[in-house]
């Protein structure tokens, strides 16, 4: 292994009031033995995630380091304030052209977007979010996990780990991050076939579509908005 492999990854994860926990934590636990992680907020005061679960910020925008191997955003229902944190925004856009990837989970990919960061790239989301890509410039494209140069998107929460895995063989080898699979006993069999929308059935898709629809519409508002702000 040489020197460059050696050397800890530089890796800032987004963290804002209700974000998706899962989204976080797969990706931070897949990475946690080769990077130092910076987990990113406007101020080192304790956020409450989507389950309630506190985390605390180890940097501020201002103090983050401005080269990083990864520039990471979870998604989760506190999005849409941070899409319209002019702040937080141009911290994303900053660090995101030095960033040797750019990444995200879930409604994640639709944050960097806002940041103007997803333009011109195929990138996923959650499925019941990825209609939405599109109006920030990207390439709506279905995979758990898609790669397009050095954009990595994962799909919805539980694709963190799968996401991780990706990213880390880019990043170590493939061997570095069978090894993680392996520590982690990531195996799934899941009880039920109902993780997408195939499996679940049109009446159960349906039902979650409704729930989830307010947030989209909130989505397009702002989506517009930015558009009408670049022009």
């Amino acid at each position: 292994m040489n020197k460059q492999q050696t050397k800890s990854l530089e890796v800032a994860m987004l963290l804002y009031p209700g974000l998706t926990l899962l989204d976080l934590l797969g990706p931070q636990t897949v990475l946690s033995e080769h990077a130092n992680i910076h987990l990113v907020w406007k101020t080192k005061d304790m956020i409450r995630t989507d389950t309630g679960i506190g985390i605390e910020p180890t940097a501020t925008l201002s103090d983050c380091p401005k080269d990083l191997d990864v520039l990471f955003v979870p998604g989760g229902l506190g999005m849409n304030s941070v899409m319209q944190d002019a702040e937080v925004l141009a911290f994303l856009a900053d660090r995101g052209t030095r960033a040797k990837y750019v990444t995200s989970v879930c409604s994640g990919s639709l944050i960097l977007g806002a940041a103007g960061l997803m333009r011109g790239y195929k990138a996923t989301s959650h499925w019941a979010a990825g209609e939405l890509l599109p109006l920030f410039g990207a390439e709506r494209t279905e995979g758990r996990v898609v790669t397009d140069r050095n954009r990595i998107s994962g799909g919805g929460v539980t694709a963190g780990i799968d996401f991780g895995l990706v990213l880390l063989a880019k990043l170590r080898g493939d061997d570095a991050a069978k090894m993680t699979q392996l520590m982690l006993e990531y195996d799934p069999h899941p009880p039920f076939d109902a993780g997408t929308p195939k499996g679940a059935g049109s009446a159960m898709t349906q039902q979650v579509a409704k729930m989830i629809a307010p947030l989209n519409e909130q989505t397009r508002r702002i989506a517009r908005e930015l558009e009408g702000a670049r022009v």
